[in-house]
């Protein structure tokens, strides 16, 4: 292989490019790269003098790749993956000095109820250090560290990226809350006939409950949906509702004193709270040191 074309090659065109490919839009890539529009355009301009192909075709207000597009990135994302990894190994992390900018995904249970711990370790730790929280939930994860937007995640999982790995936090006992003190446990005929909440990221009436509760020939009665769990105690005080939720976030909304948590009055399964990220952040030395902070604050040891 001549490698003697790399030295034609600007480094920067290519993250240019790799942005291009994923947003398929001018404005959405230099607010991405933090480069005004005509940066961008500039970039594109000689990228398609480098390849000789127009590389997008604006179609309405995307910009769509050519057949040599589709076939460049195909070489080119593994290539600079590698190229950030080498990169990342001639450097040293100094969380005490550095003011580097995490960007996280949580979903808002694990936001609500594991985050402020997290937080209070690094402000002693890492003070000038920058967290950007973005939503992240099972439904959206995977496009979220595909894009770039994140680099490490915490949530339900379901299939992930071929090159992203998983490590298992905790397993998540589920609860429920209801805003009466309750002087006895609620039977499942008790459980079942209350109205209830149901989270939801997607605006679904129902969730694993229902699931769990029609294999004993039980169901519940769902009367409204949300979109977050934070907004559950200014919902639900005053009310009879009840709502399902993990053990660690019925703790942490139990502690303000306006929802009480108590355990399900059914057997149900236990579901699994994972830390993704994908395979090239492996040896990067910030990201190694966040992934070791995330697990000793969200995982179950943290609550032993």
């Amino acid at each position: 292989m001549n490698r003697n074309e790399l030295r034609k090659a600007d480094m920067n065109l290519m993250v240019v490019f790799e942005t291009l490919m994923l947003e398929r839009n001018v404005t959405r890539a230099a607010e991405k790269l933090f480069l005004g529009q005509p940066a961008i355009s500039s970039a594109l301009n000689r990228l398609r003098a480098l390849f000789n192909d127009p590389l997008f075709i604006r179609v309405g207000h995307r910009m769509e790749p050519t057949a040599r597009a589709n076939e460049i990135i195909v070489h080119l994302s593994p290539a600079l993956d590698s190229m950030s990894t080498a990169l990342s190994l001639t450097r040293d992390f100094d969380p005490a000095s550095s003011n580097i900018t995490f960007r996280i995904g949580l979903s808002d249970d694990v936001e609500y109820g594991l985050l402020p711990s997290f937080l209070a370790a690094l402000r002693v730790e890492a003070p000038n250090v920058v967290i950007v929280i973005k939503q992240a939930n099972y439904w959206n994860i995977s496009e979220l560290l595909i894009a770039g937007d994140i680099t490490v995640g915490v949530c339900l999982t379901k299939e992930l990226p071929a090159n992203a790995k998983r490590k298992l936090l905790r397993t998540m006992k589920p609860m429920f809350v209801r805003a009466d003190a309750p002087d006895t446990p609620l039977t499942l005929e008790e459980y079942c006939a209350r109205p209830h909440v149901v989270v939801s990221h997607v605006a679904n009436i129902s969730s694993f409950a229902d699931e769990w509760l029609a294999a004993v020939g039980q169901k519940r009665r769902a009367v409204l949906s949300v979109p977050q769990y934070t907004t559950l105690p200014a919902i639900m005080v005053g009310t009879d509702l009840l709502c399902n939720l993990p053990d660690y976030l019925s703790g942490a909304l139990s502690q303000s004193g306006m929802l009480h948590g108590e355990p399900l009055p059914f057997i149900t399964p236990e579901l699994e709270l994972s830390m993704v990220w994908l395979s090239v952040m492996d040896t990067d030395p910030s990201e190694r040191w966040l992934r070791k902070k995330l697990e000793q604050y969200m995982s179950d040891r943290s609550s032993a």
